[in-house]
């Protein structure tokens, strides 16, 4: 059987293709009309962090609506005690999966040890899926760089993933550049460091048994598809959040679905409702509509679009009427 085979086998994993997990971006508000637009797609929480959830407002954190499932939540952290405590209540909040952020190159996350500086520290890693895995039953799953620093070679690459395969975590998602910890700000080291999709395809190549899900200069979903051919799935974070009508043909593409993709206007329609509910909870209008200002993105008089909603979704009084009086 060959790779192409072998992937299309397994398509119907809700991780062939997902939306990254993006700070301040995928909050559940952005989930929900993600998924408005993709029934299918595994859509990723922010990074939450397990002091954040251990000692903050855990329903502001854990909370999420049951129409954004097939939801991954995207924790932080290093300690393997946090850790279980956090996983323990991210599935009793109904969450399909746990992704340990092994990628985030930020000063704020090192000084918290973890992100992409564990990557030097495979053991620490693998330790702590253990602890997940052992307090939860749903997937637990890691995001990781190719490399950190001086971190260049593949072997070192391939050696982390063996170390933290080893505690039983079969799926990777790899962002396909090696992190650089200092000098660099989190948007240089996500454009500077050279892609090496080459490290991603041998590491499926080498090691069939993982789930292996390529990140990392997506932009399109042509592109993204032809990545089947080498990886079991593939994440594309912020060309889907500023075109996210891009999520309008994954599920035909991605998940063999041949039902008609709903139109924009469709779309807006559907948000309405959910918008309506949220006002009447106090939240202000801007807080859900930042994340659809790209939803006719090379439409004619989409930057109407967006100046309209800009100029008044911040307002103390404006409601759904921002939004549904406003048409391309």
């Amino acid at each position: 059987m060959d790779q192409q085979q072998s992937i299309q086998r397994s398509s119907p994993n809700p991780a062939v293709f997902s939306v990254a997990p993006m700070l301040d971006w995928t909050d559940r508000h952005c989930r929900y009309f993600h998924r408005l637009i993709s029934e299918k797609a595994l859509l990723y929480t922010e990074m939450v962090t397990t002091g954040a959830i251990i000692h903050g407002d855990k329903a502001r954190f854990l909370t999420f609506n049951a129409e954004e499932q097939p939801v991954a939540f995207q924790l932080g952290g290093s300690d393997p005690k946090a850790l279980a405590i956090c996983a323990q209540l991210i599935e009793q909040h109904g969450y399909a999966q746990i992704n340990l952020n092994v990628g985030c190159p930020s000063d704020r996350v090192q000084n918290g040890m973890f992100g992409a500086c564990l990557m030097a520290k495979p053991d620490l890693v693998a330790e702590c899926v253990v602890a997940m895995q052992q307090a939860c039953t749903i997937p637990v799953t890691v995001k990781t760089r190719i490399g950190i620093n001086e971190m260049e070679s593949y072997d070192e690459f391939k050696y982390f993933i063996d170390i933290v395969a080893e505690s039983g975590c079969n799926t990777f998602i790899v962002h396909a550049r090696k992190a650089w910890l200092q000098g660099l700000s989190p948007k240089e080291n996500r454009d500077i460091p050279p892609l090496r999709y080459e490290f991603v395809y041998r590491l499926k190549q080498e090691r069939p048994e993982l789930d292996i899900i390529l990140n990392g200069g997506l932009n399109d979903l042509t592109t993204a598809k032809a990545q089947l051919n080498h990886v079991d799935g593939v994440m594309l974070g912020r060309a889907v959040y500023h075109q996210p009508f891009l999520l309008a043909e994954v599920d035909r593409l991605f998940y063999g679905v041949e039902r008609p993709a709903k139109s924009r206007h469709e779309i807006v329609e559907a948000l309405l409702p959910y918008i309506q509910q949220q006002l009447a909870k106090g939240l202000r209008l801007n807080h859900i509509s930042r994340h659809i200002l790209g939803l006719f993105h090379g439409e004619k008089g989409a930057k109407l679009w967006r100046r309209h909603i800009s100029e008044n979704a911040h307002k103390p009084d404006a409601d759904e009427r921002v939004i549904q009086g406003n048409r391309v």
